[in-house]
């Protein structure tokens, strides 16, 4: 395995860069990150949608949301990689197709989370908003939204886990991240696929295990702070 990763060490790191394209584990890395992004205002849309004052809204934002997560990822990937293309005409890169689906998939994910962190709020906020003479919408830009979404970092950053692990579905439509750089890999040496893999899982483990650690201490922070307030 050793000698797999001194050979094949920079193919799963970065792929053929600088001679070619960037891939491997910082494509992953990109990927995720980009797609986290790229979805955050969409999502932060949904959540707000779903807590809608409008029976309709609520009812429109629910069924995108619920029908989103009730479909697998992969699913999602075939669907942009077929239909981006017809609906540009053409010229899209696998990894924007990726990109794409991840995002519709994840909005939806992090529309939950963010409806999550607005319901969780003492009514009492919104209440003493009111009071005040403030609007809805001056109520959630002001009062609502900053306090929820502060409240929901762990858990989007805990998401960022989850699409790191969900980027390796990637390969299927060609793009080169860290499991498709893996599977050339394999290509090339034929007789060893466990170690291949192995050492795939390996370095999976190791950076969402760190990320994971990372969230920890930012929930911890965010406690920590939420005890010294002043009551």
């Amino acid at each position: 395995m050793f000698d797999i990763l001194r050979d094949y060490g920079l193919i799963l790191l970065i792929g053929q860069y600088p001679q070619g394209p960037l891939g491997g584990l910082a494509m992953t890395l990109i990927l995720a990150a980009a797609a986290l992004l790229l979805s955050f205002p969409l999502a932060v849309l949904v959540g707000i949608a779903r807590t809608s004052p409008y029976r309709w809204v609520g009812w429109a934002a629910a069924a995108y949301a619920n029908s989103i997560r009730g479909l697998p990822l992969l699913l999602l990937v075939f669907w942009a990689y077929f239909a981006v293309p017809m609906l540009t005409g053409g010229g899209v890169s696998a990894t924007a197709m990726m990109l794409v689906a991840l995002v519709v998939y994840e909005s939806a994910y992090l529309g939950e989370i963010v409806r999550a962190g607005i319901v969780a709020l003492p009514r009492g906020q919104q209440e003493a908003a009111r009071t005040l003479g403030m609007g809805y919408w001056t109520t959630l830009r002001k009062v609502i939204l900053p306090q929820a979404l502060y409240n929901m970092i762990p858990s989007m950053l805990n998401q960022f886990v989850v699409v790191v692990k969900n980027t390796s579905l990637a390969y299927v439509i060609g793009v080169d991240e860290l499991t498709n750089a893996a599977y050339q890999v394999n290509g090339q040496l034929l007789t060893r696929p466990f170690e291949v893999y192995a050492l795939l899982a390996i370095t999976y483990f190791i950076v969402c295990f760190s990320l994971s650690r990372g969230v920890e201490q930012v929930e911890r922070r965010i406690t920590a702070a939420r005890r010294s307030r002043p009551a």
